[in-house]
């Protein structure tokens, strides 16, 4: 491969190796051509699998920052850079492997770690992202729908045991105190007191005093 091919095919797989959720390595040795279609096909679109030179990928992989042991490097190397589900791709390659034994998993990075291939098998049985986001929106939808029924049969209990409210009578008004005429303070008059007495003696003294002669 001219040195120029050598270097877009290591900066494209660097970029595979930066941009992929996992990366599988695999041995594709005694696998015909027709095999390694299905095996595409069965990836999915989301994977990219291809055949490449090991010292180009321990190449790119430096580049992007993978560490790749020599190991997992040798003999005929294909890689799966699985930019979809990485649980799906491993499940693929488990189920492809079955029927194609030739197929050798040598192990791969999963969330920026090495995996090894019992680790990918691992994965391979757990169940996929989409199936876990449903159970956990079955579980969420089922909570919500028992909240629900929990409140309707507290309101219908509520309602069913309350009295009725008894009417509120209108407050009557409040009688307003009518204001007391106000009086007017008289000042005391002295006033001299006649009785019957005093008239009486007046006259008297007036009677005397007419009856005796002037000397």
């Amino acid at each position: 491969m001219a040195r120029p091919d050598k270097a877009a095919a290591v900066a494209e797989m660097t970029e595979d190796f930066k941009s992929a959720t996992a990366t599988y390595l695999t041995e594709y040795r005694g696998l015909t051509v027709t095999s390694m279609k299905a095996l595409r096909r069965s990836l999915g679109a989301d994977t990219k699998y291809s055949v490449v030179k090991n010292t180009l990928t321990k190449i790119a992989a430096k580049n992007a920052g993978v560490d790749i042991s020599d190991d997992l490097l040798a003999g005929p190397s294909a890689v799966a850079f699985i930019k979809g589900d990485a649980i799906d791709a491993a499940r693929n390659l488990k189920n492809f492997q079955k029927e194609n034994p030739l197929l050798i998993i040598k192990g791969g990075i999963y969330e920026g770690k090495f995996v090894t291939t019992a680790e990918i098998m691992k994965l391979a049985d757990l169940e996929s992202r989409e199936v876990l986001l449903a159970k956990l929106a079955g579980a969420m939808k089922g909570s919500l729908a028992k909240a629900a029924r929990t409140f309707d049969a507290l309101r219908i209990k509520m309602e069913a045991g309350a009295p009725a409210a008894a009417p509120v009578a209108e407050a009557a008004p409040a009688p307003v105190a009518e204001e007391a005429p106000a009086v007017e303070a008289e000042a005391p008059v002295a006033e001299a007191v006649v009785t019957e007495e005093v008239v009486a003696e007046v006259a008297a003294e007036a009677t005397d005093a007419a009856e005796t002669p002037a000397e």
